[in-house]
């Protein structure tokens, strides 16, 4: 059988223990505390982050649209103008055929007067010297 004392020391050990493992709970529930808030700072970061991001997507998708708006409102002057040009190329098209055709003729008189010139200056230089003595017998010039 067991003795009182051999029951209190026994007793005594398991309170040491239990004193031990309550330093130790206590150190984890420390740890936990610690950890929890840690983990809710963390969350916080992660939500602030997702919100600027849902933010960031917000604002790209209005950007999209107003991009796709104005591309679409560009095409439509483009179109518009084009068929203006076109409008306005088949309306000048004859008058500048015209003008093509007087610009070809006053190059052709150009170069008449300008192959006519030299054969009168090639005529007056070849007669100047029969010119200058029918000039000087006309005259009576010796």
């Amino acid at each position: 059988m067991t003795s009182n004392d051999d029951i209190l020391r026994a007793l005594g050990r398991v309170e040491g223990r239990l004193t031990g493992i309550e330093e130790s709970v206590s150190l984890i529930r420390e740890d936990l505390g610690d950890e929890k808030d840690n983990a809710r700072e963390s969350r916080a970061v992660i939500h602030r982050r997702l919100d600027e991001q849902r933010q960031q997507i917000h604002l790209l998708d209005k950007v999209v649209e107003i991009s796709s708006s104005v591309d679409a409102t560009l095409r439509e002057e483009i179109k518009s103008i084009k068929e203006t040009v076109e409008k306005n190329h088949d309306a000048v098209a004859p008058t500048l055929e015209e003008w093509k055709k007087m610009k070809t003729l006053g190059y052709g008189i150009s170069g008449l007067i300008a192959f006519a010139g030299l054969t009168v200056g090639g005529v007056v230089a070849y007669m100047s010297d029969g010119a200058v003595s029918a000039l000087r017998h006309w005259l009576k010039i010796n």
